[in-house]
């Protein structure tokens, strides 16, 4: 019945105001992504090392089985032919599967080196986009700037209007007052 009322709930994040802070903090968040994905590629690249080194070892060491196999069938030691057999069989299979996860690693990489391209160039965009209306609002301001001035002198233009109209009707008013008044006499 009152669990509702003791949850938190959770605050939206607030919309800037102004449409520049809008921009600059979008910016900010994809800044903020690439370089995690920067970050992610890296960790990729350097696990990429370890593999190819890794392959390097397994095949080396299945070289070295499949001689000392050779040896054994040679000297006719068929208990260490078994194992160096099974021994083998173990280093291609681990050697399969570092070659799997190193393509897994190329691949992953690739993608997110495109990534991070992408976010780079889409910063590079939002920061010209953020300059060409950073440049439209300051024209806009100006804009509306000089358009309060012009609306300011119209509406003395209306004045002076509505004042030359009254001084023309105090005029009118006066001509007929003097008009009537010579037919009076």
């Amino acid at each position: 019945m009152f669990f509702g009322l003791l949850r938190r709930r959770k605050k939206e994040p607030s919309r800037p105001a102004d449409p520049l802070a809008a921009f600059d903090q979008l910016i900010e968040n994809l800044e903020r992504q690439a370089a995690e994905v920067r970050k992610s590629a890296a960790t990729l690249l350097a696990l990429k090392a370890d593999l190819v080194r890794a392959e390097e070892r397994y095949a080396r060491r299945l070289l070295e089985l499949t001689s000392r196999r050779a040896t054994a069938k040679e000297r006719g030691d068929a208990r260490a032919v078994r194992v160096l057999e099974k021994d083998q069989a173990q280093a291609e299979d681990l050697l399969a599967s570092t070659r799997d996860s190193l393509e897994r690693a190329e691949s992953d990489g690739r993608l997110l080196l495109e990534a991070a391209s992408e976010l780079g160039d889409r910063v590079v965009e939002l920061r010209h986009e953020r300059e060409s209306a950073s440049a439209r609002l300051t024209m806009g301001g100006l804009v509306t700037e000089s358009l309060r001035e012009r609306v300011a002198r119209f509406d003395q233009a209306l004045v002076v209007d509505a004042a030359r109209d009254e001084i023309e009707r105090a005029h009118a008013l006066a001509d007929i007052y003097r008009e009537e008044k010579s037919q009076e006499e």
